[in-house]
């Protein structure tokens, strides 16, 4: 009878300690579904804050390509306007010799 109690004691035992195997794979689990989807949030705040970037970059480079085109034609502006003001002065100086 003796024999038989360690065994049932062993057997106990064995089933106590796949009872708390199975309990900690669980928590595990639990555990690393939690942190899974906090990195998924994580990702998604980073996704998110890349695409504003991207957004924010696209409207800079038309604004860029608009000011640009702007001081293009400024430039062509004052060049006209330069040439204008030689031919006024060089009229002058015709009329001051006259």
């Amino acid at each position: 009878m003796t024999v038989e109690l360690g065994v049932l004691i062993a057997v106990m035992g064995v089933m106590i300690s796949y009872q708390a195997y199975q309990l900690n794979k669980t928590k595990d689990l639990k555990t690393d579904s939690q942190e899974s989807a906090e990195l998924k949030a994580e990702l998604g705040y980073i996704r998110k804050g890349v695409d504003d970037i991207r957004i924010d970059s696209k409207a800079n480079e038309k604004q860029m390509a608009h000011l640009s085109e702007r001081v293009t034609r400024i430039e062509e502006s004052a060049k006209s306007l330069h040439k204008r003001v030689d031919n006024m002065e060089k009229i002058k100086g015709v009329e001051h010799i006259g």
